[in-house]
């Protein structure tokens, strides 16, 4: 895993805790009063139909059982599919806080993000997407051609885009496209820090 996911990692784990254990509370205090209800539902139910035989009964009671332990799975799953994306919109606010002012972690992030993407496209004169303030920046130390190379390869700023941060690489005619921006990373990355999350917050 990268620096920058490892980070992200972090953070998520360091906001995510407390309402980790809150949620999961009040979703144990759910499935058991789930639970309980059930039980008494169950017990009612096998009491009316006994006159009927002791397997119908035992067949219904299992069934009412089943059915709650199937809702307090959900609760319980529910619960933490809470407080997973609570932690990734935590992060998606901190990102947001770097990506638009002078962090230097994120400067440096950006242009490793920029030049993965351009290792990954493979041309030597390219369009280079960024935000509106990431343009901005690169613009004013540019020439008034808004060019500029880097380990020969010719880079042209174009339009911002509407992203948190990274950048849009493409090759000049459009053909090839390559999306490293902060959404399109966290995008593809999701699955796997979705795995981690869950597995650290409720191990």
């Amino acid at each position: 895993m990268s620096s920058g996911t490892s980070k992200i990692v972090e953070s998520i784990m360091s906001e995510a805790q407390g309402k980790a254990d809150v949620i999961i509370q009040d979703a144990n205090a759910e499935v058991s009063a789930i639970q309980a209800k059930a039980e008494k539902t169950a017990d009612v139910e096998k009491i009316k139909i006994l006159d009927n035989g002791k397997k119908q009964s035992d067949m219904r009671y299992q069934q009412i059982i089943s059915e709650a332990k199937m809702n307090a799975r959900r609760a319980e799953l529910g619960a933490k599919e809470e407080v997973i994306e609570a932690a990734f919109n935590q992060a998606i606010g901190e990102l947001k806080t770097k990506a638009s002012s002078n962090d230097s972690d994120y400067e440096h992030a950006l242009g490793k993000m920029i030049k993965e993407a351009a290792d990954e496209i493979g041309g030597n004169d390219l369009i280079i997407q960024l935000n509106e303030a990431d343009t901005n920046k690169l613009k004013a130390d540019l020439s008034s051609d808004d060019s500029f190379e880097i380990e020969g390869i010719n880079f042209k700023v174009g339009e911002p885009i509407d992203a948190i941060g990274g950048a849009i690489l493409k090759t000049s005619n459009g053909d090839i496209e390559v999306n490293n921006t902060i959404e399109a990373r966290l995008e593809r990355f999701k699955s796997i820090l979705r795995s981690e999350v869950a597995e650290i917050l409720f191990k």
